[in-house]
């Protein structure tokens, strides 16, 4: 007997994708989205076929990837932001949040959400992250979003 083996694929979908992004850092997140729509492009969406939601801060990602999931309208989200410690502990809350949310959301919405959300020690770090040495991490959550889709897709077939 064969084992069954499901694995997600970079075929394009057919619907919709919301990108949450937020403003905070906005020279970092702008790249991430650059990165994301370059990557749905290579993967034969349209830009028609994206929504990009523009949030205060990563804090505020959760509730937009929430309000965005109950319109149905969404096969994936996207949230990308950049995070960079401080002197203060306000980083660990804030990085701490907004991934448990992300994390809770998907599970609680069954709808695939990818953490594009950099979080970085320094300035440095998260240039790296969006583009330079590191590759562009807009870029990968895409490509793992439409994983995740076309994953879901094959295991409820």
């Amino acid at each position: 007997m064969i084992m069954r083996q499901l694995s997600g694929d970079l075929l394009p979908i057919k619907g919709q994708l919301a990108i949450v992004a937020s403003r905070f850092n906005d020279f970092i997140v702008e790249q991430l989205i650059r990165g994301a729509v370059a990557a749905s492009t290579k993967l034969g969406l349209s830009e028609s076929q994206l929504t990009v939601v523009s949030v205060p801060g990563a804090f505020e990602i959760p509730f937009a990837c929430q309000q965005l999931a109950q319109t149905k309208r969404y096969e994936g989200i996207v949230a990308l932001g950049a995070i960079i410690r401080g002197s203060t502990p306000h980083f660990d809350y804030v990085a701490n949040e907004s991934a448990k949310g992300i994390a809770a959301l998907q599970l609680s919405l069954n709808l695939p959400m990818t953490n594009g959300i950099l979080t970085c020690d320094t300035i440095e770090q998260a240039i790296e992250r969006a583009g330079t040495k590191a590759g562009n991490k807009g870029y990968d959550a895409m490509f793992a979003i439409i994983e995740m889709i076309n994953l879901m897709a094959k295991i409820h077939d």
